[in-house]
């Protein structure tokens, strides 16, 4: 099934503030939350679109992906690229979006704690890198290495810090929930407001001895070769995320994401506009006015092409499906071929003469009869 307009979703115009966004998702959170809907299937589900909806728009590179590309622009999930919140969990949901009310999972103050979440589960740096694609690459799509040097959970201690994985004991401060709770007496009664334990950072542990590998980081640093496959139309200035292969947070948690920012590198031939693909061609003015058959580069390789007698410079030949695909609609642009006339710089006096007897012909003109074809067939020896 298609997924629905995100600003849809929310409710919002595309103009929306960030304030404006972050207001329509919080309460469609507290309405579809499933603390409030036990056992509602639908109402789980409107809630994971609410959060992958806000989590596109509130990111204003993403926001700028989507209002360019719809959907499409964004990948798919599962696709190795541009996993924009379609592989989002409840975990991942609040973890990532409890700022909005008010730390810990996020909910507690509004549903009585919460049903006990636990301790919050934290989330790694994301990595961004550029990678350089030609045009044939970008035209095509390619599968890509990169090497990345990013934090990973430490085997030694399975990423929790402590020595074997196993020196660990609850918090004094929490209990072991990583979150500590705050009541207010206010004139309408008792508010009740949870943040994350100062003591422990939100893990519900304390580490009694540290891991001897990672010093009670729960994270080493290593050098990684991840595969990406790059789909074809991509364009200048591109990310394409990679969930999951970020950095890993000290003392355990969740992966955070890579962003592979897309560069072209320039073609010496071809240059590209959007989906279309631009050549200049530059015949001398006797192919122009005789006609030639002449051989264009594309992507796909040289090609021929029919130059008609009388070509007037300026003019553009279409070649039809040699341009890059469109990224949105999956179709491939054009080859634009623009004429140029060029004319030579140093002549033989054999050639001034014959230009000279052109000038001087009372019957010079830009369709030439066929006396002057005869001339020009003789200018053609001596320019090829």
């Amino acid at each position: 099934m298609a997924k629905r307009d995100y600003y849809e979703v929310l409710g919002v115009s595309r103009t929306a503030t960030p304030e404006e966004l972050k207001k329509a998702y919080r309460q469609l959170a507290i309405k579809f939350h499933p603390d409030k809907n036990p056992g509602n299937h639908e109402a789980e589900e409107k809630f994971k679109e609410a959060a992958e909806a806000y989590e596109v728009l509130s990111d204003s590179e993403k926001r700028k992906r989507y209002d360019q590309f719809g959907h499409s622009g964004l990948g798919s999930s599962g696709a190795g690229y541009g996993d924009f919140g379609g592989g989002m969990n409840m975990e991942d949901i609040f973890s990532r979006f409890s700022d909005i009310f008010g730390g810990g999972s996020g909910f507690e103050s509004f549903f009585g704690g919460g049903g006990g979440r636990g301790a919050t589960m934290r989330r790694g740096t994301n990595l961004r890198i550029k990678l350089k694609l030609t045009l044939q690459e970008v035209a095509e799509g390619a599968e890509k290495k990169i090497k990345v040097k990013r934090h990973v959970a430490c085997k030694s201690c399975n990423g929790n810090g402590s020595k074997n994985g196993v020196s660990l004991q609850n918090c004094g401060t929490c209990g072991g929930t990583g979150q500590v709770r705050r009541v207010t007496n206010t004139m309408l009664g008792q508010m009740i407001s949870t943040a994350t334990c100062p003591t422990c950072e939100g893990t519900g542990k304390i580490i009694s001895q540290k891991c001897d590998v990672c010093v009670g980081e729960g994270r080493v640093l290593e050098e990684e070769i991840i595969p990406i496959r790059v789909p074809a139309g991509v364009m200048e200035g591109m990310q394409l995320s990679i969930a999951g292969k970020g950095n890993y947070p000290q003392r355990g948690g969740q992966y955070g994401d890579l962003y592979v920012v897309i560069e072209e590198t320039e073609d010496e031939q071809l240059k590209r506009d959007g989906s279309n693909i631009i050549y200049d061609l530059y015949i001398s003015f006797v192919d122009a006015a005789l006609g030639a058959s002449v051989e264009v580069p594309t992507i796909d390789g040289k090609v021929k092409i029919k130059i008609e007698p009388g070509t007037q410079s300026g003019k553009i030949l279409r070649l039809k499906g040699k341009g890059v695909k469109d990224i949105q609609r999956y179709e491939r642009g054009d080859q634009l071929v623009h004429i140029n006339i060029w004319t030579p710089k140093k002549l033989t006096p054999e050639e001034k003469t014959l230009l000279e007897k052109l000038r001087n012909s009372k019957n010079f003109m830009p369709s030439p009869d066929k006396s002057e074809k005869s001339f020009f067939e003789k200018m053609k020896e001596f320019f090829q």
